[in-house]
């Protein structure tokens, strides 16, 4: 099983967005880096992985209307993909 976890107030921009959720899923370097992109990856067959994004509302925010767009496709991969698990949670949740 994988485990990544990202800080969202740690990530300035969609493009560090990209490069943390590549680096820490491990996806191949044709990865697109764009939500659709994100979608099409996170729905593929893989071994179990969890992502874990702390403090959300702050990466939410940050991203503007994207971030919720990132919310909306965090959670239907994570419904469509039983091997993967989505945690999306807010700075109170921080360890």
């Amino acid at each position: 099983m994988r485990n990544c976890t990202l800080y969202g107030a740690r990530i300035a921009d969609m493009d560090a967005l990209h490069t943390a959720l590549s680096e820490g899923l491990g996806f191949p370097a044709w990865y697109g880096r764009n939500l659709d992109a994100l979608y099409d990856l996170l729905t593929e067959p893989m071994e179990p992985v969890t992502l874990t994004i702390y403090d959300f509302d702050t990466l939410s925010e940050t991203l503007g209307e994207k971030g919720a767009a990132l919310r909306r496709v965090l959670n239907d991969a994570g419904q469509e993909n039983e091997a993967l698990t989505v945690l999306l949670l807010g700075h109170e949740d921080e360890i």
